[in-house]
Parts: C-alpha cells; sequence; structure tokens
C-alpha cells in the first residue's frame, strides 16, 4: 500500500479492480472516445491505472437501461480509498458506463492480473505440439500396460482431484 501526503493528511493508495460495463453500441461507434470517458472518470477521482481492457462484449442476462448488450471494461488501479463514493456517483451520472463493480484484489492477485493485461495474448499452440502432448499421454498408459482405456480414466481421475483441490482452494480463500 502506497501514501500520498496531501497537505497534513496522510492518504492510503489502494489497488482496485474495476469492472465497468459500458454502452457496447457508443464504444463500436467510437471505441477511443468511451475510453477516453472512462479514464475521464478515474482522473477525477485522482486514480493511477495500472492496467486496462476491454473484456468481454456479449448479451447481457437482463436489460440494464434499454440495453442487451454491454461491453465489460476492466481496470486495475491505484486509487484514494476515500474516493471510492465520488467514482460510484461519477458513473451513475456517466451516459457511458451503464454499470460499474469495484472491488479490493489481495496484492499478489493484483500484480499477476495487472501484468496479465499488459502481456500481448500467447499465441495458440501449434498442432504439432498438440500432438506431441497426445502422444505422451498415450506412452504413459503403455508403458503402464494398461492401454488406451485406462490412460483415459487416469485423466478422468486427474481431472476430478485437480477439480476438488481447485474447490478446497477457492473455500480457504473465501473464509
Amino acid at each position: 500500500m502506497a501514501w500520498v501526503l496531501i497537505g497534513r493528511w496522510k492518504l492510503a493508495l489502494r489497488n482496485y479492480e474495476i469492472m465497468f460495463l459500458l454502452d457496447s453500441g457508443k464504444y463500436a461507434t467510437d471505441p477511443n472516445g468511451v475510453t477516453d470517458a472512462v479514464n475521464v472518470i478515474l482522473d477525477k477521482i485522482g486514480a493511477e491505472v495500472v492496467a486496462a481492457r476491454p473484456w468481454m462484449d456479449g448479451k447481457l442476462a437482463y436489460e440494464i437501461e434499454g440495453h442487451r448488450k454491454g461491453l465489460h471494461y476492466l481496470v486495475y488501479a491505484k486509487a484514494d480509498s476515500g474516493n471510492v463514493p465520488k467514482l460510484q456517483r461519477l458513473c451513475k451520472l456517466s451516459d457511458v458506463v451503464l454499470r460499474h463493480l469495484c472491488i479490493l484484489p489481495p496484492d499478489q492477485l493484483f500484480d499477476l492480473m495487472a501484468a496479465a493485461l499488459t502481456e500481448p495474448e500467447a499465441a495458440p499452440a501449434s498442432e504439432e505440439g498438440e500432438e506431441a502432448g497426445k502422444g505422451e499421454v498415450a506412452g504413459k498408459g503403455e508403458e503402464a500396460g494398461k492401454g488406451e482405456e485406462a490412460t483415459k480414466g487416469e485423466v478422468a481421475a486427474e481431472s476430478a482431484s485437480t477439480a476438488a483441490n481447485t474447490s478446497t482452494e477457492e473455500t480457504t480463500v473465501s473464509n
């Protein structure tokens, strides 16, 4: 957590993950204008944007202010915790922002996600790499003398144990 000294007051800058639900029609016609509108809101609260990216454009589960589609825009920023109510007010007054969600992620997660947003997306795996991966699984089953069907069972068992471990980790994190 960083500290900012304003006059005689020492304010804490906290890491925030902010998800904006934007009007996808406006974003499609003027992406730079909509992005600038979001950045103006963040500038008004004194936030330092670490990473930002459009996340997902799609159909909404229910109609929001007459819109059936929306664009999720993800922002990782550092801001004073006293300015969160101002962010809420500015988002309600904005004609671009339909909804927003502002959370405090753990510092380790904030750093990892911000780094992932700033990196270019990874290239898809080549066909040769996929075939090599299949050969390794098949070879493992053959060495054990179990055949291909046993290998599928092993993969299913590993997936189940991984899912069980993931749900245990999620439960631990949420407590």
